[in-house]
């Protein structure tokens, strides 16, 4: 069967942003197990091999979801390019957190066009470097979430900061910017984003989130990541109660692929991942559980 899809959904965030969504799904009319997937920062949702991705995850029977945060800089008439920078610099952890459960909430809704499509007891997040403490954190306050993967996720969002005089003389200007890499572009980071982070610093504690966890945990990282650490999947581990590892030798932060993906075919690194993560999913909670679960809890 041939998979479907549906393109650029405009879905209303809480904050005056639109959420931009794609559909990835055999249309068979049978409730499947749903992911959703969050990218990460200076991200979207049409990066490159993601949309790849999902169609290997609607190959395997999973519906799949992926969309743009709110606030990522891109716009539903572009959403491959931040050309919306203000929105980039007004952006911050709470309105991802916003946005995610905003996408969670509309899936379940019962007149959900595809709702004959979605199994509602088998929600599964996936979150990419900054998309996976988001994933993290979102799971540890949604319990309808079954299962958790990170791949090439970040640990902790506080150490991010500048500290001392570039901590102050951000909070001087208003504004400090950084450069995309990918096109040289200057994209702004507005002082409230830091603010935002001081103000709800209890919530966005990734390892507080990440020890209240009650599902598995799969943790994806690439061993030569110069972006994330691979001690950050080691700080995800140690603190998730349910955690199995996955550790991808000589794979980078994006496991071997880049933008535009131009293939048809994913990398060694990107397809291991991958195989991986749909055996993980496939897998019965409660055995995931038993086998990866933390016996000297405290529960």
């Amino acid at each position: 069967m041939e998979i479907s899809k549906e393109k650029n959904i405009v879905i209303d965030g809480k904050r005056d942003k639109p959420i931009l969504v794609d559909l990835i799904f055999k249309d068979n009319g049978k409730p499947k197990p749903v992911i959703i997937f969050c990218h990460g920062y200076k991200g979207f949702k049409d990066w490159g091999a993601w949309e790849i991705m999902g169609e290997r995850f609607a190959d395997e029977g999973f519906f799949f979801l992926k969309f743009n945060f709110s606030h990522n800089g891109t716009t539903p008439e572009n959403p491959t390019e931040f050309l919306n920078i203000e929105a980039f610099g007004d952006n911050n952890y709470t309105i991802e957190l916003d946005d995610l459960q905003t996408v969670i909430d509309w899936i379940l809704l019962p007149n959900f066009k595809f709702a004959q499509q979605v199994d509602v007891s088998d929600i599964n997040l996936i979150g990419h470097s900054r998309g996976g403490g988001i994933c993290v954190i979102k799971a540890s306050e949604e319990k309808r979430i079954n299962k958790l993967i990170t791949f090439a996720s970040v640990s902790d969002f506080g150490s991010r900061f500048p500290e001392g005089k570039k901590l102050e003389a951000w909070e001087k200007k208003g504004v400090q910017y950084i450069t995309n890499s990918r096109n040289k572009q200057q994209l702004p980071h507005h002082y409230q984003f830091y603010k935002n982070f001081r103000e709800n610093r209890e919530r966005l504690n990734i390892k507080k989130s990440a020890k209240k966890l009650e599902i598995p945990h799969l943790i994806a990282h690439g061993s030569s990541d110069t972006s994330v650490s691979i001690g950050e999947a080691g700080n995800l581990f140690e603190w998730s109660p349910a955690p199995k590892l996955l550790l991808v030798e000589n794979a980078d932060h994006v496991f071997g692929t880049k933008h535009p993906w131009e293939k048809e075919s994913l990398p060694k690194e990107f397809n291991y991942v991958l195989d991986k993560t749909i055996n993980f999913l496939k897998t019965d909670s409660k055995k995931l559980w038993d086998e990866y679960g933390d016996s000297d809890s405290d529960d």
